[in-house]
């Protein structure tokens, strides 16, 4: 079994609230976790109205559709112009390690 994550650090545009930013990151939490297939969550910076961090996770049995499942999350997140990707940050984990 094979477990991997991505961390999006995230600058936000034009928000000048956190109801903003709730309905900017709502979006694009239910794109990612629809088109990945993976839980997808704000995992930090929830008082902050123009940062947030989203986390991707996703479990499965072979390594190879864990980076192919995170490099997709990367490319949708980066292809939005709402935010600006600050860093991402991942990780890959066997249940052998």
């Amino acid at each position: 079994m094979w477990i991997g994550w991505i961390e999006f650090d995230l600058l936000l545009g034009d928000v000048h609230s956190l109801k903003q930013k709730r309905s900017v990151l709502r979006p694009l939490i239910a794109e990612l976790s629809r088109r990945t297939e993976a839980a997808v969550a704000e995992v930090s910076e929830h008082d902050l109205h123009r940062r947030a961090v989203i986390g991707v996770s996703v479990v499965a049995s072979g390594s190879s559709h864990v980076r192919d499942v995170l490099d997709r999350a990367e490319r949708m997140v980066a292809d939005h112009p709402e935010f600006t990707l600050l860093s991402a940050h991942r990780g890959l984990h066997s249940s052998e390690d």
